[in-house]
């Protein structure tokens, strides 16, 4: 039998994932994302770009497609799409699996202010001139317009649009990974005194924290959101190995 999956992506472990599954002959792997990444990179699987229409539309396609199992790899912060696809799950009676990768821990050295939203976040920056950078993506780099007194530098994979109104804004577009000494580089360059970050976790896009660690620089770290109680894994592995496991025949599983 072909198990059919669908994952809900936008991380590199979702792109990982995929790519373990779809060598697979037992599994017909579907990749959805949201089409917020202008050019995203190759999949190796049959790609879905856009929304569903909410839990109710993703609901109606878990049903139309006879999907076996939904897979929730979105970004830590896609709090909102976490929740529609376990509303989606419950509503089409179909499996969900999450795979959430561990947020980062501070150690010592770290100058973290935690926040618990980017609204938060620019508040905390406080009212004197100081020269930010701005590794939180570019759907929410709008709300700091509401501190043009600082200097910003201001990093995306995708061009910010339209640019910020603020007298003082640099914008640079790259895609991670970052390593620390090139990110303690860019630091010290531009004479960065703060860091607004989201707490990604992984390793991808760690330069940036240990880079300001080295140089005594002050993050301001957006706590994440809360998601919904679903099984989950924290890695690739573990999560096939868990998908392995739910597809297992029942006389297998020693039930």
């Amino acid at each position: 039998m072909t198990h059919r999956i669908l994952i809900l992506g936008g991380t590199t472990e979702a792109r990982q994932l995929a790519g373990k599954l779809a060598r697979r002959e037992d599994f017909s792997v579907t990749l959805s994302l949201a089409g917020r990444t202008e050019s995203p990179i190759a999949q190796g699987v049959p790609v879905r770009a856009g929304g569903f229409g909410g839990a109710a539309g993703l609901a109606a396609y878990l049903g139309q497609e006879h999907i076996h199992l939904l897979i929730d790899a979105t970004h830590p912060y896609a709090a909102r799409i976490s929740a529609n696809a376990a509303e989606a799950a419950r509503q089409a009676g179909a499996p969900i699996l999450a795979l959430r990768r561990p947020g980062w821990e501070t150690v010592a050295g770290d100058r973290w202010t935690l926040v618990n939203n980017v609204a938060e976040a620019v508040r905390a920056l406080g009212a004197a001139s100081r020269r930010v950078f701005l590794a939180i993506g570019r759907q929410e780099a709008g709300a700091f317009e509401a501190a043009p007194q600082h200097s910003y530098l201001i990093r995306s994979v995708d061009p910010v649009e339209p640019k910020l109104t603020v007298p003082d804004a640099l914008y640079l577009l790259a895609r991670g990974p970052f390593p620390e000494a090139d990110e303690r580089a860019l630091l010290e360059k531009h004479g960065i005194n703060a860091v607004v970050s989201k707490n990604s976790g992984g390793d991808a896009t760690y330069g940036k924290i240990a880079a300001a660690r080295a140089l005594g620089i002050e993050v301001i770290m957006v706590r994440r959101p809360p998601l919904p109680d679903v099984p989950s894994a924290e890695t690739v592995e573990a999560l096939v190995a868990n998908i392995d496991h739910f597809f297992e025949p029942v006389a297998e599983r020693g039930v």
